[in-house]
């Protein structure tokens, strides 16, 4: 209890600088420490009961993928079913990674592997649809006078809208990138560290972060992707057409 306390404290701390910059942004902080601590205990206290059903595993897989669709249909506000859009990214993304996974045993398929591994690519996922469908919403808001002048050169709905599809996409994947570049050097990810507070080799702990890394890194970059792909049908209408997003 006492590490969790100390990080609170220091949650105060941060709060206090904020303040003190006039940042205005201690009722977030607050918010979001007070909402981690509440969420991982209610979860800690879930995992403890479906660890050993995979069925239930599964299910609690199937609520994070809804959560995860309706924070990433948030962020493209204003576009049709833009949370089963995001849902199919994120959802596509997990399938994709994940599947060959645990299809070569690379982890086993049990609720211990199954639900930390599947939190981690959904998480990652989302973030990526996040950035991507927000970055998207502008792009297509502010740049709709370019859109519509390469419409009426004759290109495609799909050609005129690249170059905003484009940017979203790279940054969206730019943490990503720049975290997986830098593990290491920089930055030594939470499983690696987390494993040798627990007591594995730095061997062992460097051979599955780098799994989850790669994995991660996978994810994001299908989850951004699918996210253009999607989006972009989404505002194409018949005869070439980019329907206005309205933000």
């Amino acid at each position: 209890m006492m590490p969790v306390l100390v990080g609170l404290a220091l949650v105060v701390l941060a709060c206090g600088v904020s303040w003190r910059a006039t940042l205005g942004v201690e009722r977030e902080l607050s918010v979001a420490a007070v909402r981690a601590v509440a969420q991982l205990s209610a979860v800690a206290l879930v995992l403890g009961i479906i660890f050993d059903h995979l069925g239930l595993s599964g299910l609690f897989v199937a609520v994070m993928l809804v959560a995860a669709a309706r924070t990433g249909g948030r962020r493209m506000a204003g576009l049709p079913r833009a949370e089963l859009l995001a849902g199919l990214a994120i959802g596509g993304a997990a399938v994709t990674t994940l599947g060959p996974l645990f299809a070569t045993r690379a982890f086993p398929m049990t609720p211990r592997y199954v639900i930390p591994l599947a939190g981690i690519v959904v998480g990652g996922a989302m973030k990526a649809v996040c950035v991507a469908g927000l970055r998207l919403r502008e792009e297509i808001v502010d740049r709709r006078a370019e859109v519509e002048a390469r419409l009426a050169l004759g290109v495609s709905a799909r050609q005129a809208l690249q170059p905003c599809l484009r940017r979203a996409a790279v940054t969206a994947l730019v943490p990503a990138i720049d975290q997986t570049k830098n593990v290491g050097l920089i930055t030594l990810p939470g499983a690696f560290v987390g494993m040798l507070l627990g007591g594995a080799s730095p061997v062992e702990a460097a051979r599955v972060q780098l799994t989850v890394l790669l994995v991660l890194l996978s994810a994001e970059a299908i989850a951004a992707a699918l996210t253009t792909v999607l989006v972009a049908r989404a505002v194409t209408r018949p005869g070439e057409r980019v329907e206005a997003w309205s933000s």
